[in-house]
C-alpha cells in the first residue's frame, strides 16, 4: 500500500478539530488505561493498521500488561478484563458497528451501572473519535513507521 494524502498538511484546520477532541478527551475522568483499550480495540474492529500498531505502543508504554493487549481482541472470553472495561469495550464494539448493531439494550444495560453519565458521554466521545482517526488513516492508507 502507498500512502494517498497527507491529511494533516492537507487539511490543518480538520486536525485542528480533531485536536481540540482529543485535548477534551485527555482532561476527562476516564482512566488512561481504559482511554487505550478503547482506542486500541475500535481500531482492531476498523483493521487500521496505523491506530493498532500506535495504540498498542502507548499502551506498553503506559504500563498495560502484555498479555492483556494479546487478548484485547478476544476480551469476551479473556478472564483479564474488570465488568468496567467489559462495559466499555462492549460500548465501543456496539458504537463502532453502529450501522449493524444499532447499540442494542443490553449493551446499555451493562454500561449504565458501570459509568456516571458524564463519563458516558466521554466514553462515546472517545469511541467517536478513534473511529474517525481510523477511517481518516484508513482512506489515505497511514502506514506505521
Amino acid at each position: 500500500m502507498e500512502p494517498r494524502l497527507d491529511f494533516y498538511q492537507a487539511g490543518p484546520d480538520a486536525m485542528k478539530a480533531m485536536g481540540a477532541l482529543e485535548r477534551r478527551i485527555a482532561t476527562c475522568a476516564l482512566e488512561k488505561p481504559l482511554v487505550e483499550l478503547v482506542r486500541l480495540r475500535a481500531s482492531q474492529v476498523n483493521g487500521c493498521a496505523y491506530c493498532v500498531d500506535l495504540h498498542a505502543a502507548d499502551a506498553l508504554k503506559a504500563g498495560e500488561d502484555p498479555r492483556r493487549l494479546a487478548t484485547l481482541s478476544v476480551w469476551h472470553e479473556a478472564p483479564f478484563f474488570s465488568d468496567r472495561e467489559r462495559a466499555a469495550l462492549a460500548w465501543t464494539e456496539a458504537l463502532t458497528r453502529v450501522a449493524d448493531s444499532h447499540v442494542p439494550d443490553a449493551v446499555w444495560a451493562q454500561v449504565r451501572p458501570q459509568f456516571t453519565p458524564e463519563e458516558i458521554v466521554d466514553l462515546t466521545l472517545l469511541v467517536s473519535t478513534i473511529n474517525a482517526w481510523n477511517r481518516f488513516a484508513i482512506a489515505f492508507r497511514k502506514l506505521p513507521a
